[in-house]
């Protein structure tokens, strides 16, 4: 049975992965400008809100200072709240809504104070045993101030540390009880920690700027501060820097096939990043090459949709010979309608967010090329606005294949009745769009687009999920 159109375009609470950053300065310096810099960089993976934690590794053991709140960076923080927050020592983090909504409790990085003294806590991911978790804590007398995973990470962390020797020694006794997707930073009273769950489903690197060591979710954000790239920490490793003995690693909850989300080379990451060792501009490009092989179409123009689209639909004109040309104008300051929490805020920020530029399409045969169709409210729109600026033909290309199943790892949907490709054809989700030829890439095709080098998750796609 079909699933009805307008349930498609219902609110699905479709969120994406978040941002962190944490630096340290083995010198003694503040870091708190530092990383603003770097969540700014990261801002395209959370919009809604955003914060940072300091402390100072020579000062007492709770000199924890935090600063967060609903909101982009540059509506939390302004320089006189930067300059309040003094320490070597720090994490931040940018986020979109938890399903626990939009709160300003949930803001991110979490600060607990327990017997060990302080934790400073920033992740990035979404725990598949959240609720079991939870709801065992609950009943042993936890008490929970939010409901972000983050919470329950640093619970677990300061449980584990009373009966270990080290603080990453606990961290490796929380992860061992985690399952699903997590990327996370802990700061404690003098150590900086690193850790990626075993399937790598997020990435985290690792950098360093004169004698402060950096870790962040991608490597945009150490080019942002100037920092050198060291290198991404793997899949199931746990990184803990210190002045004492500069960056250990503990491989022991390493997996034999990890999995990254083939996402983040899609649409998540920014086309200047290098995530576990292929560029993700590259990846977009040969992602419009393969599109251009496999579904040719006689056309005038080629054109990416802003920012994602952009290397793809070059990609598509380089392996095609059609002339590629920039057909819409973005709004920098409108944020990606693919995660906005509200379906009237996502349409609304559609025709606020790209304009067509009607010279380049007037009179055009045009192919438009996409990273995704979930919903296809946004193409539909997007196809419609071509055609109006004078596009006589309007051919989409999606640098993705068909989304179809839910993501339990960080990008949440309800639903698989809320993805516009649920028991449709391609030739359906053409005429729902109104595009006169519609191509997706085959799931096969992913492996060219990494170049072979990755092992990564496409159960969005295939359903099959690599921990189930």
């Amino acid at each position: 049975m079909k699933t009805d159109f307008k349930n498609v375009c219902q609110d699905t609470g479709l969120t994406e992965d978040c941002g962190v950053f944490a630096a340290y300065d083995f010198d003694g310096g503040d870091v708190a400008s530092v990383i603003y810099y770097g969540l700014f960089a990261l801002q395209h993976r959370g919009q809604e809100s955003c914060g940072i934690a300091v402390s100072d590794t020579n000062g007492p053991q709770d000199s924890l200072k935090d600063e967060k709140d609903l909101g982009l960076l540059t509506e939390v923080f302004n320089a006189e709240k930067l300059e309040k927050l003094k320490g070597n020592l720090g994490l931040g983090h940018v986020s979109y809504p938890s399903e626990g909504g939009r709160k300003r409790e949930n803001a991110q990085p979490l600060v607990l104070n327990y017997v060990k003294g302080t934790l400073g806590i920033s992740n990035n991911g979404s725990l598949t045993n959240a609720k079991e978790l939870r709801d065992d804590l609950s009943y042993k007398g936890a008490i929970f101030q939010t409901t972000v995973d983050s919470e329950l990470i640093g619970y677990l962390i300061a449980r584990e540390r009373i009966n270990n020797s080290s603080v990453e020694a606990a961290v490796l006794a929380a992860c061992r009880q985690l399952k699903g997707c997590y990327s996370f930073v802990v700061n404690s009273p003098r150590k900086m920690i690193g850790v990626r769950d075993p399937y790598g489903f997020r990435p985290l690197c690792i950098g360093k700027l004169d004698n402060t060591y950096i870790i962040a979710s991608e490597s945009c954000a150490l080019d942002t501060v100037g920092a050198e790239f060291i290198r991404d920490i793997e899949p199931g490793e746990i990184v803990t820097i210190s002045p004492e003995e500069g960056i250990v690693s503990d491989k022991t909850l390493q997996i034999s096939k990890p999995a990254s989300c083939i996402f983040e080379y899609i649409y998540f990451a920014r086309p200047d990043s290098v995530v576990d060792g292929v560029g993700v501009y590259g990846a977009r490009v040969r992602a419009g090459e393969i599109l251009a092989r496999r579904f040719p179409v006689d056309a005038d123009l080629v054109v990416g949709v802003p920012d994602s689209g952009t290397p793809a639909g070059y990609g598509y004109a380089l392996g095609s010979g059609i002339a590629h040309g920039n057909g819409f104008i973005k709004n920098n300051y409108v944020g990606r309608t693919f995660i906005k929490p509200k379906q009237s805020q996502r349409e609304r920020a559609v025709s606020v967010k790209l304009n067509v530029l009607k010279e380049a399409v007037d009179g055009k045969r045009v192919i438009m090329v996409d990273d995704s169709i979930v919903r296809g409210t946004t193409s539909a729109k997007i196809v419609k606005s071509l055609r109006e600026a004078g596009a006589t033909e309007v051919h989409v290309r999606i640098s993705s294949p068909l989304f179809l199943h839910r993501c339990f790892y960080g990008t949440d949907i309800p639903s698989e009745d809320h993805l516009i490709a649920h028991n449709r054809t391609v030739e359906e989700i053409r005429e729902i769009i109104g595009a006169d030829s519609l191509g997706f890439l085959e799931i096969e095709d992913l492996k060219e687009i990494v170049e072979g080098k990755v092992d990564f998750c496409d159960a969005c796609f295939s359903g099959n999920y690599p921990d189930k």
